[in-house]
């Protein structure tokens, strides 16, 4: 026969948490959030950046495919400020609300309402974007040459702190197609 010994012992279990132990957590959870945020915002910042510029890239490597397949007359042009609520375009200079590729059908080196457009993008104004040769306008030849960019090309920073930002690309284009991107806020010159 076996006989099993229970032994009475009281103990009270604590259901909850005590206001010291809270006020302890929410310190320690205030703390790390002061010393990563700031991480954090320049993270984003720089993911922004350097999405938006693969992005620009992209479009200028697809210009320049299209002009060489199409015989020429391809251009690209900036979203006007009024685009989907976007304010970061107001200047000939700023492409901050995004561009577009169209088919120059006349030829006249700028886009028409009539003309269609091949390929778009959009943008939020996050990112400043400045064309520094300053024209709203990119035009490819049937060789896949660009003129409108004078081998200079395209300043991005987050629109918050500008060019002052550690996040800046800038993105440079010689008039041959080759692109190079260097974190500094002006394409080297030769």
């Amino acid at each position: 026969m076996i006989t099993f010994f229970v032994m009475n012992s009281t103990y009270t279990s604590s259901s909850g948490v005590t206001m010291v132990e809270l006020l302890t957590v929410l310190s320690i959870t205030a703390i790390l959030l002061a010393l990563g945020l700031p991480q954090f915002r320049e993270i984003h910042e720089r993911w922004q950046v350097l999405q938006t510029t693969r992005s620009l890239e992209s479009t200028l490597t697809l210009a320049r495919s299209l002009a060489i397949q199409r015989g020429g007359n391809i251009g690209i042009r900036k979203n006007d400020t009024a685009a989907q609520g976007c304010q970061n375009a107001s200047t000939n200079q700023a492409w901050g609300c995004g561009w577009f590729i169209y088919a120059d059908t006349n030829g006249n080196g700028s886009w028409n309402v009539n003309e269609p457009k091949l390929h778009e993008v959009a943008l939020n104004g996050n990112v400043n974007v400045m064309h520094t040769s300053g024209g709203n306008n990119i035009k490819f030849d049937r060789f896949g040459m660009a003129s409108g960019l004078n081998a200079k090309g395209f300043t991005l920073s987050p629109e918050t702190t500008g060019i002052s930002s550690a996040t800046i690309q800038t993105l440079c284009m010689s008039s041959g197609g080759r692109i190079r991107l260097i974190n500094d806020s002006s394409c080297p010159k030769k």
